[in-house]
This record gives structure tokens, sequence and C-alpha cells, in this order.
């Protein structure tokens, strides 16, 4: 079962190179708004070049001490006036989902995947927000869906509405397992490298490489924090 997982999975993948083959890269905006997904937002710091635009690193970890991950259904968190109202609560799961599937991917060759909070787990819960008020509320839950159902799904998110802008943010936090102690946060958007302000043109290709982007660069964070060798650091 375990190695039909994985052709399964290297399959999705393979496919959705395919299908957004030839898209343009992103480009980090220049500002992001607060959802309320973090709650506090206080620590947070602007963020430096490489980094996410607003972030929090807790000073006193060991990483190394963590082997496992547990990861949360992906939430979506949306303001009165969030362009994300005109997404259908349809494409709303299944780009939450997608961006679920793109960091289990990224991280599952480093650590081993659990269900349950516990010693040497770093519990990761993110958020994909489009908030202009920062009295938003959880409007939406990814569901944890079989890998082969997103990329069935692939073709109906490449005809997304063009009110939903090819930019996304997300805010995530990082835990620890055994005390909730916070180990990370961070507060990001990016968008189509072609130009932030243009709009989708009938694709959600810009989506799906700002999440490639943030799940290999979380990748690359974490070795690094842990002192790994060979941290391969994504290209924007």
């Amino acid at each position: 079962m375990e190695r039909f997982n994985g052709c399964v999975r290297g399959f999705v993948l393979l496919a959705l190179a395919g299908v957004l083959a030839g898209c343009s890269a992103t480009s980090q905006a220049r500002s992001v708004q607060e959802s309320g997904f973090l709650g506090d937002y206080s620590m947070l710091r602007e963020g430096k070049e490489g980094e996410a635009l607003r972030v929090y690193k807790n000073p006193k970890v060991n990483w190394a001490s963590y082997n496992k991950v547990m990861l949360d259904p992906v939430t979506v968190w949306m303001g009165a006036d969030s362009q994300m109202k005109d997404v259908s609560p349809e494409d709303q799961q299944q780009l939450a989902t997608l961006l679920y599937v793109k960091v289990k991917d990224a991280l599952q060759g480093d650590y081993t995947f659990v269900t349950a909070p516990g010693p040497g787990v770093l519990h990761i819960q993110a958020a994909l927000t489009e908030a202009d008020k920062p009295n938003a509320v959880m409007h939406t839950v990814s569901n944890i869906v079989p890998q082969m159902m997103v990329l069935s799904n692939v073709k109906k998110l490449a005809t997304g509405t063009q009110s939903f802008a090819g930019t996304a943010s997300v805010e995530a936090k990082i835990t620890d397992g055994a005390t909730g102690e916070l180990l990370l946060a961070a507060v990001d958007r990016r968008g189509g490298g072609k130009g932030l302000s243009r709009a989708f043109e009938g694709t959600w290709a810009d989506i799906d490489h700002a999440y490639e982007y943030w799940a290999q660069k979380l990748k690359f964070r974490l070795c690094q924090f842990r002192g790994g060798a060979n941290c391969v650091e994504p290209k924007a």
C-alpha cells in the first residue's frame, strides 16, 4: 500500500507539472492583511529578504529534537470584503486541500506524519486567507481527500472565476506537539510573477506556484534550523 501511494503521489505531481508547465513564477507582495487566524500578531517582525512578509521564530527551540509532524487540515479564513466570497465553496475546499497536499509532499521525506500530538512532534497549522477586515472568521475547512481526487479537480480549478486575483495569502504556525509552545509563525502573500495586479486570466496556476514555493521554503527552513546537510532553497 505504501508503495502504491508513493506511485500515485508521483503520478499526481507529474500530472500537475504537465498541466501547469510554462506558467510564470511567483513574486512576493509588498503587504498582507491579517485575517485573525494567528490571534496574536504582536510577536511578528517584518521579514527580511527571502523571508515571509511577517515572521516569528522562537530562539530557544532545539529543532533537531523533532522527527514527526502533525499537519492539520488547511482552513480558509475570509473577511466581509474578501474576494474569495466569489469563489465557490467547492473550489475553496479544493484550494485548501491542494495546499495541504503540497506541504505534506514537501515534508514527508524528512518527517514521519502522525495524527496525534506528543513529544518530538511539530504541530503545523495553516490557513489560506483573503481577508480585508481583521474580524475574519473561519469559513470552511479542507477535507483530507485522496490525491487522485485533487488531480481530478485540476481541470475544474483551471477555469476558476476571474474575480479572484492571481495572488494568495497564507498564515501558518508551528507549535510543540507536547507543550503547545509557539515555535514558528509567518504571514505571507504571493502572486503571479508577471504582475501582482493582473487578473487570473482564467487559471489557478499562480496559486499553485505560490503553494509549491511556500511548501518547499518550509522544507528548506526546517532543514536549515535542524542543521541538516544539502538543504535546497527553492527559487521564486
